[in-house]
C-alpha cells in the first residue's frame, strides 16, 4: 500500500473537528484506516474566531486519525461554511473558433471564464464556478455541447463566493498545525457529492446540512447546482433554547438533547421525565421529556420554514422531484425527517455514506460525517466545478 493512495479529509465544525484517513484503491473505493474527533471552540458560524483553539482542535483530531491509521499526515482537504457565503448566477458567451466551428473542450473552458467575469467585491473570493447549462446559437438547454457545430456558445454558471479573510483564516489555522491544505470546498456541495444519487440531482433535490451553528443548503436540478445558501441557525440554536428554557448549563442541555431529544413531540411518551441538573448547584429538576421535545421541535420547525422559503425562490416543491436530503448531526434527532416532511411538503430522507466505504464505516457512516467525504475524493454524483486552493488564499486571488 503506497502513501500516494492515502487521502485525508478534515471537517472544521463549530462543535467538533473531524479527520479521516483512508486508502483509495484503483476503483476509487475508500477503506477507512483512521478517525479523529476533537471538540472545537475556535469557530463561530463557520468562521475562525480563536486561532489557537482552532489549531489545537485540528492538531488533536489529525493526530488521533494519524495514530489510528499508522500514517503521518502532511496534507488535508477541508471545507468552508458560514453566513459569509454568497452565490449568484451568471451568463457568458463566446464566438466558436476553428474552420469547421466545432465546439471543443477548450471552447467550454473559454465560455466558463467569460461567464465568471463578473464584478466581485475586493473582500470576496470566488470559491466555485459550476456550469449549469449551455446554449449553441438558438439551441437552449444543452448539457454537453462538445462536438456540436455552432457560431455562438453561451454558458450559464453558478458562482459561489466567500469572504477572503474567512477562507484564509481556515487555511492558515490548518497550516499552523503543521499541515498543508490541498483544496477547500463549500460544505454543502461536499455533502451533496457524498450523499446524492445521480437520478436525484437530475430530477431535482435539495441537500440540507444542519451543522452546529449554521444550516447549509444546496439545491440541484438537471444535474446542476441551482442554489446555494446558508441559514444562521443550527444544532447549537436548539441547545441554547434548551439551556434557557430548562434553566441549565449549555453542556447539560447538549447532553439532554442527545440522550432524550426528539424533533417531534408526539414520538415521546407522555409520562416520561428526565432529571435536569440546574445551575449554581441547585437540586435537579424533573422535566417532562415532551417539554424537551417541544422546545426542540419549535426551533427545528423554524429552520425548516426558512429552508422552505429558499425553496420557493427556485420554483418551489415542483422543482424538487426527488425531495430533500438531510445531513449533519441534528439530522439524527428522532423525528427530524418526519418534521421536515410536514413543514416542506416534500419527501425527505436522511443521508449517509456507510454503503460507499469499507473499513471503519460503522464509525463514520452517520450524517454528521457526510461533509468530509468529498474532501477525500469519494466517487459520487458528478457535479463538476472549479475548486478553491490554498495557493489562491496566499496570493489573494
Amino acid at each position: 500500500m503506497g502513501e500516494s493512495n492515502i487521502v485525508v479529509g478534515l471537517d472544521l465544525g463549530t462543535t467538533k473537528s473531524r479527520a479521516i484517513v483512508a486508502e483509495r484503491d484503483s476503483t476509487g473505493v475508500l477503506k477507512i484506516l483512521g478517525v479523529g474527533v476533537s471538540p472545537s471552540g475556535g469557530l463561530r458560524k463557520g468562521v475562525v474566531v480563536d486561532v489557537e483553539r482552532t489549531v489545537q482542535s485540528i492538531t488533536a483530531a489529525v493526530e488521533e486519525a494519524g495514530v489510528m491509521s499508522g500514517f503521518p499526515i502532511s496534507s488535508v482537504c477541508t471545507g468552508v461554511a458560514g453566513d459569509h457565503i454568497r452565490s449568484l448566477d451568471s451568463r457568458g458567451a463566446i464566438a466558436v473558433g476553428g474552420s469547421e466551428q466545432e465546439i471543443t473542450a477548450a471552447d467550454l473552458e473559454r465560455v466558463v471564464v467569460a461567464a465568471r467575469t463578473v464584478a466581485i467585491p475586493f473582500d470576496r473570493e470566488v470559491l466555485h464556478v459550476t456550469p449549469q447549462e449551455y446554449s449553441v446559437d438558438e439551441l437552449e438547454g444543452v448539457r454537453d455541447p462538445i462536438g456540436l457545430s455552432g457560431v455562438r456558445l453561451e454558458a450559464s454558471v453558478h458562482i459561489v463566493t466567500a469572504a477572503v479573510t474567512s477562507v484564509q483564516n481556515i487555511c492558515r489555522s490548518v497550516q499552523r498545525a503543521g499541515i498543508d491544505v490541498s483544496h477547500v470546498m463549500l460544505e454543502s456541495l461536499a455533502c451533496a457529492r457524498a450523499t446524492l444519487e445521480a437520478d436525484e440531482s437530475e430530477l431535482g433535490v435539495c441537500v440540507v446540512n444542519i451543522g452546529g451553528s449554521t444550516t447549509d443548503i444546496a439545491a440541484f436540478s438537471k444535474g446542476s447546482v441551482r442554489c446555494t445558501a446558508v441559514i444562521g441557525m443550527g444544532g447549537q440554536s436548539v441547545t441554547n433554547d434548551l439551556a434557557i428554557c430548562l434553566r441549565t448549563s449549555w453542556p447539560t442541555a447538549e447532553q439532554v438533547k442527545h440522550a432524550y431529544g426528539s424533533a417531534l413531540t408526539e414520538l415521546v411518551d407522555v409520562d416520561a421525565t428526565v432529571a435536569v441538573p440546574t445551575i449554581a448547584g441547585r437540586l435537579p429538576e424533573h422535566v417532562s421529556q415532551r417539554e424537551v421535545a417541544s422546545i426542540i421541535e419549535a426551533r427545528m420547525e423554524e429552520i425548516f420554514q426558512q429552508v422552505g422559503s429558499l425553496i420557493q425562490t427556485i420554483g418551489g416543491s415542483a422543482a424538487l422531484g426527488a425531495g430533500v436530503v438531510l445531513t449533519g448531526g441534528s439530522a439524527e434527532l428522532p423525528g427530524c425527517a418526519e418534521l421536515a416532511e410536514r413543514v416542506l411538503g416534500l419527501p425527505v430522507r436522511v443521508g449517509g455514506v456507510a454503503e460507499r466505504v469499507t473499513g471503519l464505516n460503522d464509525k463514520v457512516g452517520s450524517p454528521e460525517f457526510c461533509t468530509i467525504w468529498t474532501y477525500m475524493g469519494l466517487p459520487a454524483v458528478s457535479l463538476p466545478c472549479l475548486l478553491y486552493t490554498s495557493d489562491a488564499a496566499d496570493e489573494g486571488l
